[in-house]
């Protein structure tokens, strides 16, 4: 739901959402220090906020360590969350199976707010990869890994240009972060219906995404593999996994409603 202009906001509520949102993948474990320098609130306010947020058990205190985490209160909303289950259900069985013709982990992703949001995945059969930025509900910047980076190719071009706009972060010395190269690798990207990101995110890992689609032509979402980069192989200038990233992503399509 969009927030209707004019309506005042609840600065508690604000405040509070700013807490919750501090946490993260790399940050699991936060000090009141560094809460308070991520939401720029005082330690005073920061603390009776964490205080009522631990009443509710959506924040919880280690009084070894000092510090403050995501609480089970957290996971007991996520069962309601409705956004993207409908997709979820439809590619889960098919990236099960993806992930065991490939030998690699699969992923679903979706555009959300300027960012690829990981939908679900499933973990390689065989090869385990547990990495933070991997976890389901996990957002990435779209310069990077192959899914996020098939979504950047095929967003409206309005869309594309407030992404290529804002930050594009380095993670490695692969990184692509010039908007014009990644605007020129869209385009190619869109030619050939694939990409395939090459130690761009984590050295050691690379990833193939491609594209999925609805009965009606529109992009829904993109699915990829990752696993290390030696292990993908290469046929004709093409990575030997395509066939069958193509085949389970127009399967997820054509099991999606127009």
């Amino acid at each position: 739901m969009e927030a209707k202009a004019g309506l005042p906001k609840v600065r508690a509520v604000e405040r509070a959402m700013a807490i919750l949102r501090a946490f993260g993948p790399a940050a699991s474990r936060l000090s009141l220090a560094e809460l308070t320098r991520h939401t720029g609130l005082d330690k005073g306010t920061t603390r009776r906020l964490l205080q009522t947020l631990a009443a509710a058990e959506f924040i919880e205190f280690d009084d070894a360590s000092k510090t403050y985490a995501l609480g089970p209160g957290i996971l007991l909303l996520v069962p309601g969350v409705r956004y993207g289950s409908d997709l979820r259900d439809i590619a889960a069985p098919i990236l099960a199976r993806l992930s065991q013709q490939t030998a690699a982990t699969s992923f679903i992703w979706t555009y959300f707010r300027g960012f690829a949001l990981c939908l679900d995945r499933i973990k390689a059969p065989d090869l385990h990869i547990d990495t933070p930025w991997s976890a389901i509900g996990t957002q990435i910047s779209m310069n990077c890994a192959g899914g996020p980076r098939v979504l950047l190719a095929y967003l409206a071009p309005e869309d594309r240009a407030h992404v290529l706009s804002g930050p594009l972060p380095r993670h490695t010395v692969h990184t692509v972060t010039d908007p014009a190269a990644l605007e020129a690798a869209a385009a190619i990207t869109r030619q050939r219906g694939w990409e395939f990101a090459v130690d761009d995110y984590i050295l050691g890992l690379s990833g193939l995404g491609v594209p999925v689609f609805d009965q009606a032509g529109a992009l829904i979402a993109s699915i990829s593999i990752t696993t290390l980069t030696p292990q993908f192989a290469m046929q004709d200038g093409k990575p030997c996994d395509l066939p069958p990233m193509l085949e389970a992503a127009a399967e997820i399509g054509a099991r999606l409603r127009a």
